[in-house]
């Protein structure tokens, strides 16, 4: 179940990106001439895009506050050491989702 799951997670980042990169290769004056379902269909992708971003974020951080707070409620002792990279380890998280945001601005500002 895993690994079907962390293939299909692979092949839609892989599609994500690869609608990214050639989106943002366009230039200025040959984004004023696409046609408007293509214009739709960059800002649709860019909003699939962050919103899966915003949800694989989501789950990710979900995971990690649960495994660091069970840690810590077993060994109350360990909180000082659990702490740092708990909170390393959702900010790295977190940036992937911001990145993710940067390039769908980017995407719709290129419409």
């Amino acid at each position: 179940m895993f690994k079907k799951t962390a293939l299909f997670i692979l092949v839609v980042f892989g599609l994500s990106l690869g609608v990214a990169c050639v989106a943002l290769a366009a230039e200025e004056a040959v984004a004023e001439g696409l046609p408007p379902n293509v214009k739709m269909a960059i800002a649709i992708g860019a909003g699939i895009g962050i919103g899966i971003a915003a949800f694989g974020g989501a789950l990710g951080q979900g995971r990690g506050l649960a495994a660091a707070l069970e840690g810590i409620a077993r060994n109350p002792a360990a909180t000082g050491k659990m702490f740092g990279p708990m909170i390393i380890g959702l900010a790295m998280i977190e940036s992937l989702v911001i990145y993710a945001f940067v390039i769908s601005i980017i995407m719709v500002l290129k419409i």
